[in-house]
């Protein structure tokens, strides 16, 4: 969609909506819901009894706003923002990398 045309009020690039606190890296997992993009961000945690660290991953639901097109596989980075619903507190502000 051209960026010109995008008149969504929760756009964070064209719209009013404030991002604030934390960025993630992910990939994109479902886009299956409407305006809604199913981000699993990978994180590693630290066991100090062994000294060793685990890989983890948290499921995180953003917003899409329609002026970015996101399909399941890209590398996106989403941004903290108020509550857009029960589930999204997230907004997808760039993609990073686009499957082909």
């Amino acid at each position: 969609m051209d960026n010109s045309a995008c008149t969504d009020v929760k756009c964070p690039t064209h719209g009013s909506l404030r991002v604030r606190g934390a960025y993630f890296e992910g990939l994109v997992e479902s886009t299956k819901a409407a305006k809604t993009a199913v981000v699993v961000v990978p994180r590693v945690r630290k066991i100090p009894k062994y000294e060793r660290y685990e890989k983890r991953r948290s499921k995180i639901h953003a917003y899409v706003p329609p002026c970015l097109v996101v399909k399941e596989g890209d590398k996106v980075e989403i941004a903290e923002c108020r509550k857009l619903s029960k589930t999204k507190a997230f907004v997808v502000t760039k993609i990073l990398e686009s499957k082909k």
